[in-house]
């Protein structure tokens, strides 16, 4: 499984949301700024996480956007879903029910669920505030 850069770059906007929550809103030009992204490519990716509900647009000339929940709220498996779809790393184990022809015989299934497991072990444990605190641990410990 390999992440796209809309699924990283969604998850380093939502960091920068957070990591930058005050009263006033933040502005795409600002994190694309901050996080050397092209703000067209963070618009069509803010469009996204926007219709999700999971950051809230204000308009206006002080507008911008706000994670619309706490950091606490928002798991990285939540965000990488949302722009990359499934993240399982085989296609049979996509749905709910695996209507995989072979599965009876795959040998190898056991395997694919079993990486699926770990994979979403980390990514729905793992929450944007976590994210926020390393974040700021690295930040802390960094010496110029």
């Amino acid at each position: 499984m390999k992440i796209s850069t809309k699924g990283r770059y969604a998850l380093r906007l939502m960091l920068d949301l957070a990591l930058h929550d005050s009263d006033a809103p933040v502005r795409i030009k600002d994190i694309a700024a901050r996080q050397d992204i092209s703000d067209k490519y963070l618009e069509q990716i803010i469009s996204s996480l926007n219709k999700a509900g999971y950051v809230k647009s204000i308009r206006g000339p002080q507008g911008g956007y706000k994670l619309a929940r706490d950091p606490e709220s928002y798991t990285v498996g939540m965000i990488l879903r949302l722009t990359e779809g499934s993240l399982a790393p085989v296609a049979c184990l996509d749905d709910e029910v695996n209507t995989c022809d072979r599965q009876e015989t795959c040998a190898t299934l056991k395997l694919w669920q079993m990486l699926d497991e770990a994979i979403k072990g980390v990514v729905d444990r793992v929450t944007l505030a976590d994210l926020v605190e390393w974040q700021t641990e690295m930040i802390d410990n960094y010496v110029i």
